[in-house]
């Protein structure tokens, strides 16, 4: 299923979804290119503490995606490019924090997904603290182990487990209903005001 997502934008999957489940949309990609889909590995952190990161890395699987409660917090990174480097390595397929990160022209070099608020200068440090694998809230939204998370330039949104086929289906309609509704209108000013006329009338 994660690879039938990798083919939908996250804006068709929240339309199927009514508008439900993006994360805040100060989280955004490093490069506008990058693309993930896949599942939620979870990290809950105290600020300023990325204990946590060291375990998700070395526990989740190739093709997780390691998603982070860092609390909005926006002084200190959750890691840098070394890190990122060693997640690239193990095969994980991206990384998304309700957070930052640092060493911003390295991660962009590694071509590694990464979704977050930004860049800091101050490393967090390494106390011991936090949990991984248990329920989150990323991005004002609530990330399970395990749901689907598919993020692209406009941003990242979640798919509940249980939801995915569903979601799909009703994601893949808009597409094709997208796709038709250009290649009616396109390069075509009659048809653009009829469509238009459409719209306006279903207002009243």
């Amino acid at each position: 299923m994660t690879e039938h997502f990798s083919k939908i934008p996250t804006t068709a999957i929240s339309d199927a979804m009514n508008g439900l489940n993006n994360l805040d949309n100060a989280i955004k990609p490093l490069k506008e290119e990058y693309k993930i889909s896949g599942r939620a590995f979870t990290v809950q952190m105290p600020v300023g503490d990325n204990s946590m990161i060291l375990h998700a890395f070395n526990e989740a699987k190739p093709g997780d995606v390691i998603v982070v409660d860092a609390k909005g917090d926006t002084y200190r990174a959750i890691a840098g490019d070394f890190m990122v480097s060693i997640a690239q390595t193990l095969g994980i397929q991206g990384i998304v924090v309700d957070g930052v990160i640092r060493d911003i022209v390295g991660i962009k070099q590694l071509n590694f997904p990464v979704f977050s608020k930004g860049t800091a200068v101050a490393a967090s440090a390494k106390n011991g603290s936090g949990k991984i694998q248990v329920p989150i809230s990323c991005g004002r939204v609530t990330v399970h182990p395990g749901d689907l998370i598919v993020g692209d330039a406009d941003g990242v949104v979640v798919i509940p487990r249980d939801k995915e086929e569903e979601i799909f289906e009703k994601a893949k309609e808009k597409m094709e209903k997208d796709v038709k509704r250009e290649q009616q209108v396109a390069g075509n000013p009659e048809a653009i005001r009829k469509y238009l006329m459409d719209m306006i009338a279903k207002l009243k």
